[in-house]
């Protein structure tokens, strides 16, 4: 006979499951960080949510996380994996390429944002102690939230990416000590004498020294004879095993198991594995990381924010406010220009995943009192629901802001007298720059003009005739010399701007060579629609090229592959264009049905009324 199952063992992992399922895809459609997701679930299925109505309906507890405690433990790990990957994107070159804004900008931005905040709070918690740990707590940006929210606008190799990954790595590097702080002063424990302290650290130390030398060691044979063996399942085995020993060995030394994780990743960053342990470690990172954001969520009580709503939404105002304006004033001396330097401050002015570990943990030492604790959870909460807003509001203001900015005379020196056959390229881009090369290549005159005043900086001082400007602007395509001109190249990336571009140029000279980049081919067909000679379909023109490519490597004579191309290209021309002539007859049919649908009434109410109202 089969032993009976014990269901509720399996309640709280299908339970996890059932919400990273409904969560993960509901909040990536919503474009919405799907840890704002696991956070709102927490709350919903924890204690303080629908957990408060078990005694009633004791159903409810089969669709809530009953063991807080328990489920903790799962949920450190995720932090664990999340401080690992970033170790394998880090690098010891990279650390030390980084380590002006790394060392002065993260340590400057997080030991000012923690004394500002900490003074502010010491009214509130009334200990020294307690004050400097709600500081730091606060203090500490959301890498979860912000590094996802950069990368997704393809954006951390610029200015504000670089700024606000290095303040968040020192701030992941500062976790650890805090966390050792926070044990070292727990109130349950011992009183702390210097001798103890001091073997305290001494064994921290020892225990970095055993990590980092014994890595150096022992990772590259380890994985290569791993790797040796090509079975995926002890790969993954042996990544899953380097994370545990790691963390472990600094959780007996008196560190932080995240810290160990990273020290793990920036030693495997340094050998040929680092990507393939970070592709097999990331379904983990994610679970694991989904585990830990609904276990925060089910420490916070919601109920606490209808109790003190006022005075709730103004810390965590006061919260974002204080360490936006420190930030950016910080950001400046380290090179930033205003408008990255208030967009910076803004991506990290909220609070992040660490300050929910710090005060859980400062609760817990007795060193905060618990409700005062309770409600900067939920502070913290807020202000990291706020973050996809702030990113859209401070890309918004970095913009206006560089427009405003008072530009190099030298990028508003009008182009010189028009040269003829001169070709204008609108957008001086990545796509812009190589239609210039080949227009220097075959010796065609041209001007660029291009709204980044840093780019069109950069290629003056390489000698290239770009300028700055909105292409849009009739002024600027005469200074340029459209009525001389051979041809107009549009490579802008937003469809707006490009149609934009179309229009101005059509109005002053509707005779001129417009050859554009297109998003697709819908948006081809509009550029047809608007005048363009020639619209170049990204998504099309990539296809083309792979069958090019593929073609001539399977043997198939060159001379036919290009044939045979160009007549494709040709016939997607011939489509797009013939669908462009029948959009704007749909359009002109539609327009006159509005019109004779409007009259039509009108014609019928008489020659003293009007369709639905007679005249008095």
């Amino acid at each position: 006979m089969a032993a009976a199952i014990n269901l509720q063992a399996y309640q709280e992992p299908i339970l996890f499951l059932a919400t990273a399922g409904i969560v993960v895809p509901l909040f990536h459609r919503l474009r919405v960080s799907p840890v704002l997701g696991y956070l709102a679930a927490g709350m919903l299925l924890g204690p303080f949510g629908l957990g408060r109505l078990v005694p009633a309906h004791p159903w409810i507890d089969w669709i809530t996380f009953t063991n807080p405690e328990g489920t903790s433990h799962i949920a450190e790990f995720g932090v664990v994996f999340l401080l690992f990957t970033i170790g394998i994107e880090l690098s010891w070159q990279r650390l030390r390429t980084l380590r002006r804004l790394v060392f002065g900008f993260g340590s400057l931005q997080a030991i000012l944002c923690a004394a500002a905040l900490g003074a502010l709070a010491f009214h509130l918690v009334g200990s020294v102690a307690g004050a400097i740990l709600v500081g730091l707590a606060l203090a500490l940006s959301s890498t979860a939230i912000v590094i996802p929210v950069i990368a997704e606008q393809k954006r951390l190799n610029t200015p504000v990416g670089r700024a606000s990954f290095s303040a968040l790595l020192f701030q992941d590097l500062a976790v650890a000590p805090i966390l050792f702080t926070i044990a070292v002063l727990d109130a349950d424990k011992p009183e702390i004498t210097t001798a103890s302290l001091a073997w305290a650290l001494l064994q921290a130390v020892l225990a970095l020294g055993a990590i980092v030398g014994l890595g150096r060691l022992v990772l590259r044979p380890f994985f290569q004879l791993v790797s040796a063996t090509k079975s995926p399942e002890l790969f993954m085995a042996a990544c899953l095993l380097v994370v545990l020993v790691t963390s472990l060995v600094a959780a007996a030394s008196g560190l932080s198991m995240a810290l160990g994780a990273f020290l793990a990743g920036v030693l495997l960053s340094e050998t040929e594995y680092r990507r393939a342990v970070d592709v097999t470690i990331q379904p983990f990172k994610g679970l694991l990381l989904g585990v830990f954001f609904v276990s925060v969520g089910m420490s916070l009580d919601p109920m606490r924010l209808l109790e003190a709503p006022a005075l709730i939404l103004a810390v965590a105002a006061a919260t974002i406010a204080v360490k936006a304006l420190l930030i950016a004033l910080l950001a400046r001396p380290f090179g930033l220009s205003a408008p990255d330097a208030v967009e910076t401050g803004l991506l990290l002015g909220p609070s992040g995943e660490f300050g929910l570990v710090i005060l859980g943990s400062a609760v817990g030492a007795g060193l905060v009192p618990a409700g005062i604790g309770q409600n900067l959870l939920v502070v913290t909460t807020l202000t990291m629901v706020a973050i996809p807003l702030l990113a859209r509001l401070g890309r918004r203001l970095s913009r206006r802001l560089e427009l405003r900015r008072p530009l190099d005379p030298e990028l508003t020196v009008m182009p010189a007298p028009a040269e003829p056959g001169r070709v204008i390229v609108a957008g001086y881009g990545r796509v812009g720059q190589l239609v210039g090369d080949m227009l220097e290549r075959h010796k065609v005159p041209y001007v660029a003009i291009d709204m980044d005043p840093v780019r069109v900086a950069a290629e003056r001082r390489a000698g290239r005739p770009v300028y700055f400007g909105d292409g849009s602007y009739p002024e600027l395509l005469r200074a340029c010399g459209i009525e001389q001109a051979r041809a107009l190249v549009i490579t802008l990336d937003a469809p707006s701007a490009i149609e934009g571009v179309v229009s101005a140029a059509r109005r002053e000279r509707p005779d001129i060579t417009i050859v554009s980049r297109a998003r697709d081919a819908r948006h081809a067909a509009e550029l047809y629609r608007r005048g363009v000679d020639d619209a170049v379909p990204e998504t099309i023109e990539a296809s083309l090229q792979l069958s090019e490519a593929v073609l001539s490597d399977i043997g198939v004579p060159m001379g036919l592959v290009i044939a045979s191309i160009h007549e494709r290209r040709d016939e997607f021309r011939a489509l797009l264009k013939e669908s462009s002539v029948r959009r704007g007859q749909d359009r002109t049919e539609f327009r006159a049905r509005r019109t004779v649908g409007k009259a039509a009434p009108a014609a019928a109410a008489g020659p003293g009324e009007t369709a639905g109202r007679a005249r008095p």
